[in-house]
């Protein structure tokens, strides 16, 4: 069985408060673009197995949380059978666009389909949480106001159809403690559903909080944002926790030069 797990964006993301174990808590509406890796799952009579072909993935192929979403499926489902596991590898890793955590959530679907588990989506949502932020998002994959750690999720009226899509990913890492480095926890002062509901206000208060300790450390980065507003973008940000970078035109935009090495994607939503 094969499926196609996609990437995700950030319309806004604010950091509102520290944890006593460590976590954030966050407040994000994320939404699903068509960016998609390549997901085959079939029954194998050898031991499970993980390859990937694509994108290197660095690490050892047990820590994939593909493989750590199987594993958590079979100790509630002992009779799973062995699985021979091929992810092709196209959405940017490190990039903040969710490729592992759609990775893992798609895994969770296709097993539930292949071996007629008939668990719902709150229950795979569950399954999900447990093995990242992100994952519960990809259960259902629409457009949601996600807070908490990212798993508290809530719909949200958001229609982007016919919206042009650029993606530029520049290839640089930024680590967790770099990007929560200059990062100072605050309750939001509008309220993101209410900015949602208003394109005019998406460009001066749709706000990634990433953005402000990420942009000095990587002015190249910031300058991609910059040079998207330049070609006519009605909203342009970083996604996630960076280093990709986004924007959203009404019209098809014109074409847009990046540095060589940047990955860029462009579609209509």
């Amino acid at each position: 069985m094969i499926s196609f797990p996609n990437a995700k964006i950030n319309l806004g993301l604010h950091i509102t408060a520290k944890r006593k174990n460590g976590f954030h808590t966050i407040e994000s509406c994320m939404v699903p673009i068509p960016l998609l890796d390549g997901l085959e799952m079939i029954v194998s009579t050898k031991k499970t197995s993980f390859e990937s072909t694509g994108l290197e993935i660095p690490g050892n192929a047990k820590d994939n949380l593909i493989f750590k979403a199987y594993q958590l499926l079979k100790k509630d489902f002992p009779s799973l059978p062995e699985v021979s596991i091929h992810l092709h590898k196209n959405i940017p890793m490190g990039a903040g666009l969710g490729g592992g955590s759609a990775d893992a959530a798609f895994a969770l679907n296709l097993m539930n389909n292949l071996f007629d588990l008939i668990l719902d989506d709150f229950f795979l949502e569950e399954y999900a949480a447990e093995l990242g932020s992100d994952c519960p998002f990809f259960i259902e994959n629409t457009p949601k106001i996600a807070r908490g750690r990212g798993e508290i999720l809530e719909p949200v009226i958001l229609d982007l159809t016919g919206t042009y899509l650029v993606l530029i990913n520049p290839g640089i890492h930024i680590g967790t403690k770099e990007a929560y480095a200059g990062v100072t926890p605050a309750a939001p002062k509008v309220k993101l559903e209410d900015v949602l509901a208003d394109r005019n206000r998406w460009k001066n208060e749709l706000v990634n909080d990433f953005e402000a300790s990420i942009f000095p450390n990587h002015p190249e980065i910031a300058a991609i944002k910059e040079r998207l507003y330049d070609h006519g973008a009605y909203y342009a940000a970083m996604s996630g926790s960076g280093s990709s970078v986004f924007g959203l035109f009404e019209d098809k935009p014109t074409s847009i030069e990046w540095n060589k090495g940047c990955f860029m994607f462009e579609t209509v939503l």
